[in-house]
């Protein structure tokens, strides 16, 4: 298997035109959050109906799949906590996301949402915890927020991530988790766009301008994951837990 992580595209259609044409070259397509701009003149209404439209293109080329970030939030859920109640409109489409458990040749997959307070954190925790019990060999999570004290979540001064997910991850030892959030990690000195936690091979592609998006590509087969940006390329092999890429510097 063959997989795309993008993130962080924050409503921008050039780089939403290129995960559409680049889409079929892969046998699934993850986008972990972040597909709306809050700062955008646009409002959310109207960015959700066009990333949607986006979402149904890019279904058609291969399976892909979703979850929401801490831009996508657009209501209250019962506790009075924001939530990206849109993401329903997603799996409307026939397209996994939010609390999602799902298996694609063999590999267990949980789809977490972003969580805003200790009502929506319990959620999370207690999907992974019960997803835990019916993973198969491989588990891989799509999380929006990187984990704490990992290079995917280093901001050049701190660290900038879940603690949290770095608890869970800790305590349910998945193979991948999936991530976004930090746009800057990987382009920054002690940062990086991929890390080993605790047994876990962690991912950010970060963000950048332009149209096309930072990206990985992770080749379960060939066991090798692939890092594309304005900086440069970078692989790393996943039968090496040791390996570190080399620091790059900002595009």
């Amino acid at each position: 298997m063959k997989l795309l992580l993008v993130s962080d595209l924050h409503y921008t259609l050039k780089q939403l035109d290129w995960v559409c044409a680049a889409a079929g070259d892969f046998d699934l397509v993850v986008i972990a959050g972040d597909h709306l701009d809050v700062s955008a003149t646009l409002g959310a209404d109207a960015q959700i109906v066009v990333v949607l439209k986006y979402l149904r293109r890019i279904r058609e080329r291969a399976p892909v799949i979703v979850c929401s970030g801490n831009h996508d939030l657009n209501g209250r859920d019962d506790a009075g906590e924001r939530t990206a109640r849109w993401m329903t409109r997603v799996r409307e489409l026939g397209i996994p996301t939010d609390t999602d458990f799902l298996q694609i040749d063999g590999l267990s997959i949980s789809v977490c949402p972003w969580w805003d307070g200790p009502a929506s954190r319990e959620e999370v925790g207690a999907q992974l915890a019960r997803d835990a019990a019916r993973r198969g060999e491989r588990w891989l999570w799509v999380y929006h927020a990187p984990p704490m004290d990992a290079a995917v979540s280093w901001v050049g001064q701190r660290h900038v991530g879940d603690e949290d997910l770095l608890d869970w991850i800790r305590e349910h030892r998945p193979d991948f988790v999936l991530s976004g959030h930090i746009h800057q990690s990987p382009f920054r000195s002690g940062g990086s766009w991929v890390d080993h936690v605790d047994g876990t091979w962690v991912f950010n592609a970060g963000r950048q301008i332009g149209p096309v998006p930072t990206h990985v590509v992770i080749d379960l087969a060939q066991r090798t994951g692939h890092w594309s940006s304005l900086a440069g390329q970078q692989t790393i092999r996943l039968d090496d837990p040791e390996a570190k890429p080399l620091e790059i510097s900002p595009p």
